[in-house]
């Protein structure tokens, strides 16, 4: 017996009845689901909804995409959960199974991981944590993907300084700057022109968006190496995790980031080509 925490995109009917068919098929074989409230309710399934918390599931089922796997991440906030993607967008590379799949998929999760029935891939997340200009904290938060410092009003730069383990590094006129786990090296790092790093990596990624100077390059530090940007300049900047804005930056605040004691595990069948996702999505000829 399992206990299946179910979570699924709100904006998607498909996601909708997936989840309502898959709560069916695990009660009906004697395991336990639920859903967060606020997807039970999105979704019309209240029946499904509790207050229980997702750290305490076998489980995390997420139906959707990317997206959807970055909040269930979220929800599980560092708590060594696995978690399964069911892809309903167009090609995931977080995700693993299709829908058409689910069944056969949960099926042998509940199998345990014995001889090769799944694996965990285990992936790098960073704690993120900002003060203002006093010392004082604003929060803390953990990511996937990326930490971002941007720009809080168009047609303006900001003023950033970087520094590596405590050391000033150079101050940046940019939109942004983007610290990156290797997961997010394909998100909006790379939109920025930063490098495609395996997930198999543990490394952070320092890449400038637009930057308006000559040296533009990302950085590749050592996983053991702690970043902080400062906000030098007058004009306010916004911290964004994984893609949802967190909180406003003000001159003086500093961003810290470093790697996470606590991974992100997505449950694998088989063997996991991340390079030909990467090949497919970009549609990538063989020669």
């Amino acid at each position: 017996m399992i206990d299946v925490v179910i979570t699924a995109h709100h904006e998607r009917g498909a996601a909708g009845e997936l989840a309502e068919k898959t709560a069916a098929w695990l009660i009906e074989r004697g395991h336990h689901c639920w859903m967060v409230p606020d997807d039970a309710v999105s979704l019309g399934l209240p029946a499904l909804a509790s207050d229980r918390s997702p750290a305490e599931a076998d489980l995390v089922l997420s139906l959707g995409g990317d997206g959807t796997m970055l909040r269930a991440v979220h929800l599980l906030d560092g708590a060594p959960v696995p978690l399964l993607g069911v892809n309903l967008g167009w090609l995931g590379y977080l995700t693993e199974v299709e829908a058409d799949q689910l069944h056969d998929a949960l099926a042998r999760f509940a199998q345990g991981p014995v001889d090769g029935t799944w694996h965990l891939d285990e992936r790098m997340m960073l704690d993120v944590a900002t003060v203002d200009g006093a010392g004082n904290e604003i929060g803390r938060w953990r990511a996937l993907n990326e930490a971002v410092i941007e720009k809080h009003e168009a047609g303006h730069t900001i003023r950033l300084l970087l520094r590596i383990d405590g050391e000033p590094f150079t101050s940046y006129a940019a939109d942004g700057m983007i610290v990156s786990t290797p997961t997010g090296s394909t998100a909006y790092s790379l939109s920025a022109r930063g490098p495609v790093v395996s997930p198999r990596h543990r490394a952070l990624l320092v890449t400038p968006v637009a930057p308006h100077m000559l040296f533009d390059r990302s950085l590749v530090l050592d996983p053991t190496e702690h970043v902080e940007v400062e906000v030098i300049g007058h004009r306010r900047a916004e911290l964004a995790i994984d893609g949802q804005r967190v909180a406003p930056l003000a001159e003086g605040s500093v961003v810290s980031c470093r790697p996470s004691i606590s991974t992100a595990r997505f449950v694998r069948f088989g063997e996991w080509h991340y390079h030909q996702i990467l090949k497919a999505k970009f549609g990538l000829a063989d020669r």
